[in-house]
């Protein structure tokens, strides 16, 4: 497995995570960049980072170092600049924070020029790595459950852009399909980020739709203030995670009652119960990063593009007050920049 050099664009709160992962796989950290000297300081002192470490400027730590695998950390609208000069810097591997950028026309050029460079690209969509949706994947796509066919999240007030995309990725995860279609219906008011006044999200409801038939429900409203919990609907049953209190309670139809139509929900059912630890932000980022340095199965450009495309399509539907928008890069709009952190 290579042990490439390593830079870290971004200090703030999950740079700082990204700068923990490098550490814990013992890659050698040539630079960490943040043009915030209070967010510099604080990681520099958190990781006994030393002089030659430090930048405030990203272009003259890409000149400097010349790393080998540049992880972006900023906020979404430096995404794209930071890849391609990272790129022309002559990186080989990046690590890229998601929402992936703030228009599909970012996405399009960030993918395009990694294969003119022959790099490789992953976006920290995570849910692929996790211990507990690996095992909720194995389990209901077995007999006691007979397949995957909906999957419901009831959230408090979390943006779309910020943790919706993630759900996004987790529909293609469970499914191994693209979102086809969404509809959607935002709350009125807007999400404010705490990264700067700058940044919008937006809370509200959204469905999304596989070509197959497969559907993702989000409901997570301004009004709603606690909590996410997710459903997997299956055939035969129903499984429930609660990822902060990390339990798993999974219900199906006893094995002799499973021929009969779905009209008879109520049927007698087994109950199990399983805990896992909460989820944290560190240990699926390391996963994601061990996975493209490894050239594994790592979320790649075109999975966030996916992801991002579904969040535009969503936009487009809640501003038409919820018709189906179909999710084709040829109709969505391309070169709309969104406010998103």
């Amino acid at each position: 497995m290579l042990h490439p050099r390593t830079a870290v664009i971004g200090a703030g709160a999950m740079g700082k995570r990204h700068i923990q992962v490098v550490r814990d796989l013992g890659l050698e950290l040539v630079g960490v960049c943040d043009q915030r000297p209070e967010s510099l300081n604080t990681a520099a002192q958190e990781f006994n980072l030393t002089s030659a470490q430090q930048f405030s400027d990203a272009a003259d730590m890409l000149k400097s170092v010349q790393p080998e695998l540049v992880v972006v950390a900023t906020t979404t609208p430096s995404h794209a600049a930071f890849t391609l000069a990272a790129l022309e810097s002559s990186a080989k591997y990046i690590l890229c924070e998601k929402p992936m950028a703030a228009s599909l026309a970012e996405c399009d050029r960030m993918i395009a020029a990694c294969e003119q460079h022959g790099a490789k690209l992953a976006i920290n969509h995570q849910m692929r790595f996790l211990d507990t949706y690996q095992a909720i994947k194995e389990l209901v796509y077995g007999e006691a459950f007979g397949g995957l066919t909906s999957i419901t999240i009831v959230g408090g007030n979390f943006g779309m852009a910020m943790v919706a995309t993630h759900q996004f990725e987790l529909l293609r995860f469970m499914t191994d399909e693209y979102a086809a279609e969404v509809s959607a219906w935002f709350s009125p008011e807007i999400v404010a980020n705490p990264r700067g006044a700058e940044f919008e999200d937006r809370a509200g409801s959204v469905r999304a739709v596989t070509s197959s038939g497969k559907r993702l429900y989000i409901d997570a409203g301004s009004d709603q203030g606690h909590g996410m919990n997710f459903i997997f609907a299956a055939r035969y049953g129903q499984i429930i995670f609660d990822p902060f209190a990390g339990v798993l309670t999974a219900t199906s139809r006893k094995a002799e009652h499973r021929a009969l139509p779905t009209t008879r929900y109520g049927m007698p059912s087994d109950h199990t119960e399983r805990r896992f630890e909460p989820i944290n932000a560190v240990t699926p980022t390391r996963r994601v990063l061990e996975a493209l340095r490894s050239d594994g199965d790592y979320p790649t450009g075109e999975d966030g593009r996916a992801a991002l495309m579904t969040l535009v399509a969503a936009y487009v539907s809640a501003e038409q007050g919820g018709i189906p928008v179909a999710v084709d890069r040829n109709t969505l709009p391309i070169d709309h920049v969104f406010p998103w952190a």
